[in-house]
């Protein structure tokens, strides 16, 4: 009886300490991304994707388009996720940064970002085709068709390797 008791209280506390510890990390904006990854020693990543259809994404939108959920939860970052984690990213951003790599307030500092590890724990994400197929799937109305491996080409920004790497 003790033991059940016992396990219970065990797992209702480890279920109130990861909720209590849980962070519900913020959408901090493209703009922040710029202060790092603009460079062209770094890779330009910033240059790429303001460049990028993914950046236009809203402009694609005619009418009242810009105003429905089904599709402006794809065509811009801001409107798929919880309004109250808006720091700095706005609906004009079109699928910013933070669309793949996830919200950046726990991640954007240099000191995160130069520890690949500490930056995933801090909320990074790499994105797979998985990330992808959010948007890019049958449900949307010019779906036609997606190949991850030829698509992700097009949008590749990878951090160039350092000399002698």
């Amino acid at each position: 009886m003790y033991v059940k008791s016992f396990l219970i209280a065990c797992f209702l506390l480890f279920l109130g300490g990861n909720y209590l510890t849980a962070q519900d990390y913020e959408y901090v904006g493209a703009g922040k991304c710029k202060m790092c990854h603009n460079k062209p020693s770094t890779g330009a990543q910033y240059k790429i994707w303001s460049e990028s259809k993914h950046a236009k994404a809203m402009d694609v939108l005619k009418g009242d388009e810009k105003k429905d959920p089904k599709c402006i939860k794809c065509h811009a970052t801001a409107a798929g996720v919880n309004p109250d984690l808006l720091a700095g990213l706005t609906m004009n951003e079109g699928v910013s940064c933070e669309s793949c790599h996830g919200p950046g307030s726990g991640y954007k500092s240099l000191s995160t970002m130069k520890d690949r590890k500490k930056a995933i724990a801090k909320g990074l994400i790499i994105p797979t085709e998985k990330t992808c197929l959010k948007c890019h799937n049958d449900k949307s109305p010019n779906f036609k068709g997606f190949n991850y491996k030829e698509y992700f080409k097009k949008i590749a920004h990878p951090i160039p390797p350092k000399e002698g790497e």
